[in-house]
């Protein structure tokens, strides 16, 4: 069953409501770029791809719905401004405006049609890198897998397909007899409420477990591979993903489990040399104190809410990208 979590039409961008998922499928309209920014700033929309995607229909939102576009810098720097880890907002964001400079002195109309189809052409490019993603890591799986992934990295963190589920799917449809441990992924359950959601809608057999559970897992014999997404990864191939990734990497190393990352190139940020250099997004702390509204924790607390952490290469088996599997320490 095909997710589609982004969709463009009549001026509007269309998204699956994350943050009200898996109770109800709802979709929350953009109308105007700031709508946008709000979606991406209030995880409306999150994974690294998904919120490059978004960002550059926003982006041509802005030139779509106003007439003067004098402002167009400083639109791309609120949009810069919504989550730091993910290095593929900037990348979007660098694209748009390649396009834009390229195009600005041709008139508005010329620069309203470059700029949607720029954003449609990251949009369709992003499917089909996810579907490579998929292919080549199936190369990886074997047949009767019990794989462990964490947060969410499939069709709902993307245009469409998945970069860690991509692998997933792209096992399961070629006929492998596989099985998906869900990590719930504190705190803000990105595995038990997305993961968990897409892969029952595909009839892919999947069970969810607490995230404390995993090293217990492992020490059974019950894992057999992870493989989990990214949302920046240094020249060196240190890696930033959700917040108990690390962990994780760390865990399978002791119980000598393969370690996968599955992203697409444009993930890797080249002007860095390692994941000491990567920033790291400190989340509001209702996030964990909270639980969807619920208290969870006493009032006045001290908390700490980082969204990501950094898995040295030396933990990582293999990064599965669209156009090779690469084996760190990278040159």
């Amino acid at each position: 069953m095909e997710i589609k979590p982004i969709e463009f039409r009549d001026e509007k961008l269309i998204l699956i409501d994350q943050r009200k998922l898996p109770k109800t499928e709802e979709y929350f309209i953009c109308s105007d770029y700031k709508d946008v920014i709000y979606a991406i700033k209030n995880m409306v929309v999150r994974g690294a791809p998904a919120i490059g995607v978004a960002a550059s229909y926003g982006i041509a939102l802005y030139v779509l719905k106003n007439d003067s576009i004098k402002n167009f810098e400083n639109v791309l720097k609120d949009f810069s401004s919504t989550r730091p880890t993910a290095v593929n907002l900037f990348w979007a964001i660098n694209r748009m405006k390649k396009k834009f400079d390229e195009v600005k002195d041709l008139g508005i109309e010329r620069v309203r049609e470059e700029l949607l189809k720029e954003a449609e052409k990251i949009y369709q490019e992003d499917i089909e890198i996810n579907k490579k993603i998929g292919e080549n890591g199936n190369k990886l799986i074997r047949d009767n897998s019990n794989i462990l992934t964490h947060c969410n990295a499939g069709a709902l963190a993307t245009a469409g397909y998945g970069t860690a589920l991509g692998v997933i799917r792209s096992a399961f449809y070629s006929g492998k007899k596989i099985h998906v441990y869900v990590d719930e992924t504190r705190p803000f359950l990105q595995g038990s409420r997305l993961t968990a959601w897409e892969l029952m809608k595909e009839n892919i057999p999947c069970t969810l477990i607490c995230d404390n559970m995993a090293g217990f897992l492992m020490k059974q014999g019950k894992i057999d591979a992870v493989i989990v997404g990214a949302d920046r990864i240094a020249s060196n191939g240190d890696t930033a993903n959700k917040i108990g990734t690390y962990t994780l990497a760390v865990l399978a190393k002791k119980h000598n489990i393969p370690f996968y990352v599955a992203a697409p190139y444009s993930t890797f940020d080249f002007n860095i040399s390692s994941g000491k250099e990567i920033p790291i997004e400190e989340r509001p702390k209702e996030e964990v104190t909270e639980m969807f509204t619920k208290n969870s924790a006493p009032d006045g607390v001290n908390v700490y809410n980082p969204a990501f952490d950094v898995t040295d290469a030396e933990l990582i088996t293999a990064i599965i990208t669209e156009k090779e599997i690469l084996y760190p320490p990278l040159k």
